[in-house]
């Protein structure tokens, strides 16, 4: 039995969900507008300021569908009311950040600068020139454009240097011995 299928999601205030033919569901807030289309194995129930998952058949597919797409719209409702933020800190000698239009400017120890071009629906911040704040309405465009920034530079375990997030821990190594 799928508990987070069936789960019972409420409707914030100020959102605005409609189902439509095809189990295309469109979600509207204060921050934007998402859509999505979900199997139609899967019934999407809006009533009474509620939205309920009901899955149509005890098939192992059917049951892996139902918590899937019963976490997928609340993060879609969590999305459109208040939004995800991901914080990015950049940690080494030299190692900066900067924001110029719709692309970031990353120096981190290359020969070369490496931009990265945000993509549309994100909104980035650099507060300080070591951090980056990313925040949209699409859960996993957000971690992907986090995952992707942090892919340029991967922190190491000897000194920590790199793009890591925030609240990350770097478990580091003992390095070289000084000879015996």
């Amino acid at each position: 039995m799928s508990r987070i299928g069936n789960r019972v999601l409420t409707i914030p205030n100020g959102v605005e969900v409609k189902v439509e033919a095809g189990n295309k569901v469109s979600i509207k807030g204060s921050k934007g507008e998402l859509q999505a289309t979900f199997a139609p194995v899967i019934e999407i129930k809006v009533e009474n300021n509620t939205v309920s998952t009901i899955r149509a058949n005890e098939i192992k597919h059917t049951k892996q569908l139902h918590g899937t797409t019963n976490s997928l719209i609340q993060g879609m409702l969590e999305g459109v009311s208040q939004g995800f933020v991901k914080e990015l800190q950049i940690v080494g000698v030299g190692y900066r950040a900067a924001l110029a239009g719709n692309k970031i400017n990353l120096s981190l120890g290359y020969s070369h600068p490496v931009e990265y071009i945000v993509p549309e629906g994100i909104t980035v911040e650099i507060p300080k020139p070591t951090e980056i704040k990313i925040s949209g309405i699409d859960k996993q465009l957000v971690g992907e454009v986090a995952a992707n920034i942090r892919a340029y530079r991967r922190p190491e375990p000897y000194k920590g240097k790199g793009i890591k997030y925030k609240d990350e821990y770097i478990i580091r190594k003992e390095g070289k011995a000084a000879g015996k």
